[in-house]
């Protein structure tokens, strides 16, 4: 069992998450992270970290969309090993459903 972040981190990216990750297995897009589930060691730290509850175990992802879409970006993302500031209107945007299809960027963060 690994970790995948899902939607609710879109527009947000809350990065509360990457500070306590202990192998630095995030990746940053423009708008949202992605966790390497090849790095993840399964800790489960990050998950009550997150303030808009993105991150879930991979065995509830039913259909494997976040385990697939995390795998993809984590390979073309830049790691991100420090916590900064989350996007503006994060908390606006933290508890919108469906913004994989109206917010999604494959675009690259800036990593640390």
């Amino acid at each position: 069992m690994t970790y995948v972040v899902t939607e609710a981190c879109i527009k947000c990216k809350y990065t509360d998450c990457v500070e306590v990750c202990p192998v630095d297995c995030f990746y940053e897009g423009e708008n949202m992270l992605v966790i390497h589930p090849d790095e993840c060691i399964d800790c489960g730290v990050c998950e009550p970290e997150c303030p808009a509850e993105a991150i879930i175990p991979d065995t509830d992802d039913s259909d494997g969309k976040w385990v697939e879409l995390n795998a993809k970006y984590a390979a073309e993302w830049p790691n991100i090993t420090q916590k900064c500031d989350p996007l503006p209107d994060a908390d606006a945007f933290a508890q919108e459903e469906g913004k994989l299809e109206k917010y999604f960027s494959p675009n690259p963060g800036k990593g640390s």
